[in-house]
């Protein structure tokens, strides 16, 4: 029995039966992990593809790698802890379709089991205590375009990361990932998620039912930024994004209000004059706690750091939770960026990039 026929005769029905794909909100998935890397001549290392990746609430809860039945049931414990780390899953199983080896990632213990557990069940082995934010975050499936987006394993730890921070009470957050790897796909995501779960700052502190859907301000430090994050939210409805500008500003004499998504950069909202002329930034015609969560792009160019005027934005939009993304690790020029955000929730590097084939 090949590897293709143990899959099909023995390991997909034992799933069935715990009711993975069966159970609503239940999947099982094959994953390409990595591309591997470039090698020259258009040549490649090998992919890391993970057999079953096994999906709850939105949530990868444990990954399975098989074996065909002639090999032993342990074959796969060094694949299925490498994917394991690189999807952060806590469970990941080995098997040959007749033994079932199940290791748990966090406390390292490894045993047989004799069968898989259910959905429910891997659930509550995963998360001791329950979190409404989790799981409404959960319910909004990512925006896919059809098919057409996909969001590597990566930039799903990142999402992930930061709506758990969210859903724990964090008020502000750092992601550090390199040049290249689609922080803007990641701030895309995250925003789709909050906006469809209507998460907003009153209802979030106050344990309530959300009652209104978030307004987000996406903040960059240069226009070709900005008009491409504006760009990059089309699956949103059109009414709900907003670009805010100088000439807008200028034309109906006020900062845009209607809206859900806002896009502007640091130096729109440093400008703008009052009614008698004098220098006054545009960012105080918001009232401080207008926007729920604000994502800055770039943010080790200055945006937290203490000695630049932007710091001001963000300390007068303090009731907002605020989103940091830097392809900057932390060193002795961007010491600030991390005192301000606190280290990272997630960190992909540039060496992570190029061994997975992401970047070259």
């Amino acid at each position: 029995m090949n590897e293709a026929e143990t899959r099909a005769e023995l390991i997909d029905p034992a799933l069935k039966e715990a009711g993975w794909g069966v159970v609503d909100g239940s999947r099982v998935r094959r994953e390409v992990i990595t591309l591997g890397r470039l090698q020259g001549a258009g040549q490649r290392s090998k992919q890391d593809i993970a057999d079953y990746v096994l999906f709850y609430k939105g949530q990868k809860l444990a990954v399975i790698e098989a074996k065909r039945r002639g090999l032993g049931d342990t074959e796969g414990v060094a694949q299925a802890k490498r994917y394991a780390e690189k999807l952060q899953t806590r469970f990941t199983y080995s098997t040959n379709g007749a033994g079932i080896y199940q290791i748990d990632m966090h406390t390292g213990v490894e045993d047989y089991v004799a069968r898989y557990p259910t959905p429910d069940e891997l659930w509550a082995l995963t998360f001791s205590e329950e979190n409404r934010w989790r799981d409404r975050f959960g319910a909004v499936p990512f925006e896919d375009k059809g098919g057409q987006w996909q969001a590597r394993y990566y930039q799903h730890n990142a999402i992930n990361k930061t709506l758990t921070a969210i859903a724990e009470g964090r008020e502000r957050i750092l992601l550090t990932l390199a040049t290249g790897t689609g922080k803007t796909f990641i701030a895309f995501q995250l925003a789709w998620k909050l906006f469809h779960s209507r998460w907003n700052v009153p209802d979030w502190k106050a344990g309530g039912e959300p009652a209104r859907r978030p307004r987000i301000l996406f903040l960059a430090d240069r226009n070709i930024l900005a008009d491409q994050a504006y760009n990059s939210f089309s699956a949103f409805p059109e009414d709900a994004l907003v670009r805010i500008d100088p000439e807008t500003i200028r034309k109906k004499g006020r900062v845009p209000k209607n809206g859900s998504i806002f896009f502007t950069i640091f130096q729109t909202f440093m400008s703008g004059s009052d009614a008698d002329g004098n220098p006054a930034p545009s960012f105080g015609d918001y009232p401080a706690d207008f926007f729920d969560f604000i994502v800055i792009g770039e943010c080790h160019r200055g945006g937290a750091n203490d000695e630049s005027n932007w710091r001001g934005i963000l300390e007068y939009f303090s009731p907002a939770v605020q989103l940091g993304l830097t392809a900057t690790p932390k060193r002795n020029g961007n010491v600030d960026t991390y005192a301000y955000f606190g280290e990272p929730v997630y960190v992909y590097s540039l060496k992570e990039g190029i061994n997975d084939g992401y970047l070259t």
